[in-house]
């Protein structure tokens, strides 16, 4: 059926839906006051039919939408600077939201969104939903994903870090020094630069004839918190690690917490490397080795492409990595 494959403008549907062209504005536009039976249908007919916005198109506000999933620590500081940066050349406000790790949070951020209609926006480290890239692709409001945990959509450009190389030089580093019982602490199961840093340290090992020991492998959440309790974990084994692999630099944060309360010193007891290289790392005691992550420029360079769609341009790759760097300092030597 030819209406199939033409796309239909809020009226058509309305009138196959049955409701007011208002309700369909409401679901086109993200509104939340719509029935969930009503939604569905309605988003039904738009995957079948499509929807053909007519074209009084307005100008897109003069904002960058910066999202994170939450704002803890030093992370969204780091990456909050290099947006700044780009949109100050550029005469854009940023605007920065933060959905406490919560659906509806998400759900109200994006009505406000489609409402403020800016020229584009960034997602930091978790995606938005089929769904919220569905209504922002309806606005023609660009979209960027800044270290994802999640393998991108197909079409969604991102800006990442050599992971593995991370992970990969973060071990060979303490193998160099000598040791061999190196645990890690992964984050999440679910996000991909976890993975992706375990596989690296995986692959050290490997090529160093160094077997994989299971119980040296722990899972943390990336948090100061789950980086102590892992860690006192693997320093209550029989055979305890010389060496911990945390793999951002707040779980090392919390593995020199408790190494402390276990009375071990870093580094003459027990070699710590992190990974990220946040500011406040060079001022721990003793200052961190750890994998810079450049998020500062991972975030200018999402902002430059975000504003190269915004103009309607296409972009020469759709991802974008940036490379990583040990930084090595006080807290790693031979082992004991």
């Amino acid at each position: 059926m030819t209406a199939e494959s033409s796309p239909l403008t809020i009226a058509q549907l309305a009138e196959l839906a049955g409701v007011s062209t208002a309700t369909v504005s409401k679901v086109v536009n993200g509104r939340s006051e719509v029935s969930s039976q009503t939604r569905a249908a309605v988003e039904e007919l738009i995957r079948r039919h499509g929807y053909r916005r007519q074209r009084r198109r307005s100008t897109p506000t003069a904002l960058v939408e910066l999202v994170f999933h939450a704002l803890e620590g030093d992370y969204p500081a780091e990456i909050t600077k290099g947006v700044a940066r780009v949109a100050r050349e550029h005469d854009l406000t940023v605007g920065i939201a933060d959905l406490h790790r919560d659906r509806a949070a998400a759900d109200t951020w994006l009505e406000g969104v489609l409402r403020r209609r800016p020229s584009g926006v960034i997602a930091v480290f978790s995606g938005l939903t089929e769904t919220q890239h569905e209504h922002l692709a309806r606005r023609e409001i660009p979209l960027v994903l800044l270290d994802p945990a999640d393998v991108p959509a197909r079409g969604i450009p991102s800006v990442g870090a050599g992971n593995w190389n991370g992970g990969l030089a973060a071990t060979r580093h303490l193998l160099e020094l000598g040791h061999r019982r190196i645990a890690i602490i992964t984050g999440p199961d679910s996000a991909l630069p976890s993975r992706a840093r375990l596989d690296g340290y995986r692959t050290a090992l490997d090529l160093a004839g160094v077997p994989v020991a299971p119980e040296l492998i722990d899972r943390g959440d990336f948090l100061i918190e789950g980086g102590q309790a892992a860690a006192h974990r693997l320093l209550s084994l029989p055979d305890r690690p010389t060496a911990i692999f945390a793999t951002n630099d707040g779980q090392a944060v919390g593995v020199y917490h408790a190494a402390r309360r276990l009375g071990l010193r870093v580094p003459d007891d027990l070699s710590v490397v992190g990974f990220d290289d946040m500011p406040s790392v060079r001022w721990t005691i003793p200052p961190l080795t750890t994998v810079r992550q450049p998020l500062t420029e991972m975030a200018a360079a999402a902002t430059s492409m975000l504003l190269t769609l915004a103009q309607g341009e296409p972009l020469p790759q759709s991802r974008v990595e940036l490379a990583t760097e040990l930084v090595v300092r006080d807290s790693t030597a031979p082992p004991p």
